[in-house]
């Protein structure tokens, strides 16, 4: 990584934290849906960056989050998982072109994108939504916030790629 996304990770980090924190937390749409947008910080990071480097990262963003919420480590062992799993996932959204590691996230095909952005959004909903509820006597509760919510992220992540993507070119 250049000193260039070094400084981008740390502004796109703290910023991250503190919309979501002050912003998004608040919205609750029809009881249970909630926009997780801080995600974007774990799927942008580079693809060339320290994967270790990530996953502390990662636990340390949603350790943030969690002392914002109060939520007991859900968030940070959520992000931790995901962190570990995306490169599994990469491999899975791009192929080759991943392993050669020519791919650029904000321009790749729309279609690996949305495959790539919901994996990951999706295995991260299930496990936060796991642990918060960690019951399987509520699995329907489970499964609809993970899919609610999971949606709902998705849109807002896709949405906020397109928003900024255009700025940029």
């Amino acid at each position: 990584m250049q000193n260039n996304d070094v400084l981008i990770n740390i502004v796109r980090f703290i910023v991250l934290v503190f919309l979501q924190a002050l912003v998004l937390n608040n919205i609750n749409f029809l009881g249970y849906i909630n926009p997780y947008l801080y995600l974007l910080f774990i799927l942008l990071y580079p693809l060339d960056g320290n994967k270790t480097l990530l996953i502390f990262l990662s636990f340390l963003l949603g350790l943030s989050i969690d002392i914002f919420e109060d939520s007991g480590g859900v968030h940070a062992a959520a992000c931790a998982f995901i962190a570990y799993a995306r490169p599994v996932v990469l491999k899975y959204s791009f192929g080759v072109s991943y392993e050669y590691n020519t791919i650029k996230i904000k321009k790749a095909d729309p279609l690996e994108r949305l495959v790539y952005i919901a994996a990951m959004v999706f295995m991260h909903h299930f496990i936060m939504f796991f642990l918060e509820i960690f019951s399987f006597n509520h699995m329907l509760l489970l499964l609809k916030s993970t899919l609610f919510s999971g949606i709902f992220t998705t849109i807002v992540i896709l949405c906020t790629l397109i928003l900024f993507n255009r700025k940029t070119q």
